[in-house]
């Protein structure tokens, strides 16, 4: 894949929302579908494209991939946050919001580092969302860049990816013979 200027054609992928194609509506695949297809689509782009663009780079051409496989895509939705009183109408922006139910955020840095997990965590609480992506395409290799992060989603299949896994269930213990 190579980077080409920007045609009039292209001119919607610069705009906050992109619309799916009318033959897929938006809110049919399950949060898990969603995650699956974002995870594929972000793979190519890694492999054709290789590390080291801007974050913007990978987020245009990120969301134009998923609305081209049919899922709606809002790019840098502003998310208001309210806290003791006060709320700011824009506390934060989450870089993609697929169907409206899974947060995308992306990083183009060497290495991610604890904190990224953290923040999509506290992101997906301040949503009410029950699955996000960190996706870092500045790493060497895809799957080294690829978190998913769990917010108290009962739904999700079991994942080394996961923020927070599920304690194993402890046996039983057995009664001691008297």
């Amino acid at each position: 894949m190579e980077i080409l200027p920007q045609r009039a054609a292209d001119s919607d992928l610069t705009q906050n929302r992109e619309r799916p194609e009318p033959h897929r509506p938006p809110g049919r695949h399950t949060v898990e579908e969603l995650s699956t297809v974002v995870v594929d689509a972000a793979h190519r782009l890694h492999r054709e494209l290789g590390p080291g663009l801007l974050e913007a780079v990978y987020e245009i051409l990120l969301a134009r991939e998923l609305r081209r496989r049919g899922l709606e895509v809002i790019r840098q939705k502003p998310v208001p946050v309210a806290f003791d009183g006060l709320q700011w109408d824009e506390g934060f922006r989450a870089d993609l919001l697929v169907d409206g139910r899974l947060l995308v955020e992306l990083k183009s840095v060497e290495q991610l580092t604890p904190v990224h997990p953290k923040q999509v965590l506290t992101y997906l609480r301040l949503m009410q969302l029950p699955l996000g992506l960190l996706i870092n395409f500045g790493a060497a290799k895809f799957a080294d860049g690829v978190k998913r992060v769990v917010n108290a989603h009962a739904d999700c299949r079991a994942s080394r990816l996961r923020l927070h896994p599920a304690p194993a269930a402890s046996p039983t213990p057995s009664s001691a013979p008297a």
